[in-house]
C-alpha cells in the first residue's frame, strides 16, 4: 500500500490538499483511505461531512477517518491508563490521567497505527495522511528513537525492580504503587507497534511526504526546516505543493492592487525551486473556499493535471549509509542549509556505533552498521543539497 504524508506550517491548507489529493487519486481508479492524525481535525469541515473515529465513505473510492488522541491512547495504552488510574486513586480525575499519557509525539504515532489496520484489510492501495503541522511532526519523528533508547537502557532494569518489589508492596498494602507485569507487556507491545509503523514510514518505496506551503517567506523557511527534519529521520519527501497561488491578472485594477503580493510570490516560488531538490506543484487561489467533495475534486485536478497523485514524484533518498572499503559515507538530504546550521559529532560507540548529527535545531543519533565500529569522522561537507559525512579507519 502506498502512503502519502501531508505536512506543513499550520494554516497553509495541508488538510485541504490532503483531501484534494485523495479525491484526485480515486478518480484515477485508486482505492483510497484518507486518515487525519492532526489534533485540529479539520478534515470533516473541509469535506463537508462528519468524519470521526470510525471509517466513513465520503466519496466514490474514498473512505475517511479522523483518529483522535484519546481513542489512540485508549487502544494503545489501556493497561498503562488502568495503572495510572489506580495509582492516582482519589487524587486525580480522568483528565489528569489523559494528560500524563499524552507524551509529546506518542499521540500521533499511536494514531498512525491505523495504517497497519488499513493495510491489513487489503481494501486500499493508497492511504493519504493529514499529519500534524511541522512542530508536531518533529515530535513524532523523534519518538521512536526515544522509546527505543528507553527500552534499551531502562526498561528491563525497571521490570526486574518491579518483580522484586511487587511481593513486598503487596504485603504492606501498597501493591498499586508497583506496575504489574501486564503493564510491562503492554509497553513492549506498544514498542513493537511503533517500530512497525516506523518501518513503514522510512521505506521510500512505500511512503513519501509532501510539504504544503504558501509562497510567503516565513512559511518557506519552515518548509525548509520540515524537509531537513524528515530527511534526518529517514522519511522521503517527493514534492512541495505551493497553495493559494494568485491567478494571472493581466493589467487589471486587481493586478495593480496585488502587485506587491505577486512580486513576493514570484520571489518565494523561485526560492522554493532553488532550495528544494523536488518537483513543485501548484494549487490556485480559489474564488471560494474549497469545501465539499466536488470543490476538492476540482482543486485536485488543478494541482495534478495528468499526473497520477499516487505516483512517486521524485526518487528521494533522505538518508543512506554507503560502505566504501573500510569506511563509509553517510548522506542526508538537507536542502538549502548554511554550514552553521549543521553539526556532526565524533563517531560514538564500539559494538553499536552511531553518529550525533544536528541539522538546524533538530538533533538525532543515527545508528550505523556494527562493521563501522572504530571508524572516525574524516570529513563533513555540504554538496548539492546533501550533507555528506565521510567515515574512515
Amino acid at each position: 500500500m502506498r502512503i502519502l504524508l501531508h505536512t506543513g506550517k499550520g494554516g497553509v491548507g495541508k488538510t485541504t490538499l490532503a483531501a484534494a489529493t485523495a479525491l484526485a487519486a480515486a478518480r484515477r481508479g485508486h482505492r483510497v483511505f484518507l486518515l487525519s492524525t492532526d489534533a485540529a481535525h479539520g478534515l470533516g469541515e473541509v469535506l463537508g461531512v462528519r468524519v470521526g473515529g470510525e471509517p466513513v465513505r465520503v466519496a466514490a473510492g474514498v473512505v475517511a477517518q479522523a483518529s483522535t488522541a484519546l481513542d489512540a491512547i485508549d487502544s494503545g495504552w489501556p493497561q498503562v491508563r488502568a495503572w495510572l488510574r489506580e495509582l492516582l486513586r482519589g487524587d486525580a480525575d480522568e483528565v489528569v490521567v489523559e494528560e500524563l499519557l499524552a507524551v509529546p509525539g506518542i499521540e500521533e504515532l499511536v494514531s498512525l497505527r491505523a495504517l497497519r489496520a488499513v493495510e491489513a484489510s487489503g481494501d486500499y492501495d493508497l492511504c493519504v495522511v493529514d499529519c500534524a503541522p511541522t512542530g508536531g511532526a518533529l515530535q513524532w519523528l523523534r519518538f521512536p528513537d526515544a522509546l527505543r533508547a528507553f527500552m534499551r537502557h531502562f526498561f528491563e532494569l525497571e521490570r526486574a525492580g518491579a518483580r522484586w518489589l511487587r511481593p513486598i508492596a503487596r504485603s504492606v498494602g501498597a501493591g498499586r504503587l508497583v506496575p504489574s507485569e501486564a503493564l510491562f507487556e503492554a509497553v513492549e507491545a506498544l514498542q513493537a507497534g511503533v517500530d512497525d509503523v516506523h518501518r513503514m514510514l522510512v521505506d521510500p518505496a512505500r511512503t513519501t511526504a509532501r510539504i504544503v506551503v504558501e509562497p510567503e517567506r516565513v512559511v518557506v523557511d519552515e518548509a525548509l526546516r520540515a524537509f531537513a527534519y524528515l530527511s534526518l529521520h529517514g522519511v522521503a519527501t517527493d514534492a512541495v505543493i505551493a497553495n493559494r497561488r494568485l491567478p494571472a491578472l493581466g493589467d487589471s485594477p486587481a493586478a495593480r492592487l496585488l502587485a506587491g503580493r505577486a512580486a513576493r510570490e514570484r520571489e518565494q516560488l523561485e526560492r522554493i525551486a532553488h532550495s528544494f531538490p523536488l518537483p513543485l506543484l501548484s494549487a490556485p487561489l480559489c474564488e471560494r473556499e474549497p469545501i465539499g467533495t466536488a470543490a476538492l475534486a476540482r482543486l485536485g485536478e488543478a494541482v495534478f493535471g495528468e499526473r497520477d497523485p499516487a505516483a512517486r514524484l521524485a526518487a528521494s533518498r533522505p538518508l543512506e549509509v554507503v560502505e566504501r572499503g573500510a569506511g563509509a559515507v553517510v548522506s542526508i538530504a538537507v536542502g538549502a542549509v548554511a554550514r552553521d546550521d549543521v553539526e556532526v559529532d565524533a563517531l560514538v560507540g564500539g559494538g553499536a556505533p552511531h553518529l550525533l548529527v544536528r541539522v538546524r535545531d533538530a538533533r538525532r543519533r543515527i545508528a550505523l552498521p556494527a562493521g563501522l565500529a572504530g571508524c572516525t569522522v574524516e570529513r563533513a561537507r555540504l554538496a548539492r543539497g546533501r550533507l555528506e559525512i565521510e567515515l574512515a579507519r
